[in-house]
């Protein structure tokens, strides 16, 4: 049976994406398979442009809102299936078409729980977010690195970021007796680091304004006092 013929009695399509190509699995209404293609990605909206409307269930990961997007554009129903819902349908070893499959499986089913398809405005924001977390964790180890210098010379700092902020200057300025010169070179080097680094976040914290808050998108913990970032449950970064 060719593609064609194919598509045009799959009710259900499966599709398990990569970075350059995707894998369709069709099932008919009893569950037997009836397309079965690789197919590159950017040709996927062409491909499937002229099938009848059926339900679609796409692996949910990098890069797939804007597929479902397109494919929900073309009038069919497409949802998104983390994989930790399709993998107790998948049978015999991993590959691609398999993984297809499975996912065709697990979005017929009503307990599966699909992730959302996102707006380009949510995924700005998302992708805000993410820098904005590395940030973050960029500037803490910073911060880690210049307590442990200090501690190795003797000089402890009450914990918490303000305090470190408010006494370095006065170490690095006082605390010669114990700190040589390349190691007062060095810990304002970090210090330069840890300044540029709170000019990015808070260059972030303007960017995402207030609208965040009614888009749904949680706020980050900077060490301000603000609410913590947090994982939404099933699926962690999909969401």
């Amino acid at each position: 049976m060719s593609h064609k013929t194919a598509a045009t009695v799959a009710l259900t399509i499966g599709i398990d994406t990569g970075k350059n190509t995707l894998h369709l699995i069709g099932l008919d209404d009893k569950g037997a398979i009836v397309l079965r293609e690789k197919i590159a990605r950017g040709r996927i909206t062409a491909r499937l442009a002229n099938v009848p409307r059926c339900l679609i269930g796409i692996e949910a990961g990098m890069a797939t809102h804007y597929v479902a997007r397109e494919l929900s554009a073309l009038g069919h129903d497409v949802k998104q299936v983390p994989p930790a819902y399709a993998k107790p349908f998948r049978q015999g070893h991993k590959n691609d078409f398999r993984d297809a499959h499975a996912i065709a499986e697990a979005v017929q089913r009503p307990s599966t729980r699909c992730v959302p398809v996102k707006t380009d405005d949510q995924l700005d924001l998302q992708a805000l977010h993410r820098v904005r977390s590395r940030l973050i964790g960029q500037r803490t180890a910073v911060i880690n690195q210049i307590r442990g210098f200090l501690l190795e010379h003797g000089i402890a700092v009450r914990q918490g970021l303000r305090f470190l902020r408010q006494q370095l200057p006065d170490i690095l300025a006082k605390r010669t007796d114990v700190l040589s010169p390349r190691m007062i070179r060095i810990m304002e080097d970090l210090s330069g680091d840890w300044r540029r680094l709170d000019e990015r976040i808070q260059q972030h914290r303007r960017d995402r304004g207030s609208g965040a808050w009614q888009r749904g998108l949680p706020p980050i913990d900077d060490g301000t006092g603000h609410r913590p970032d947090h994982r939404q449950r099933h699926g962690g970064g999909h969401w």
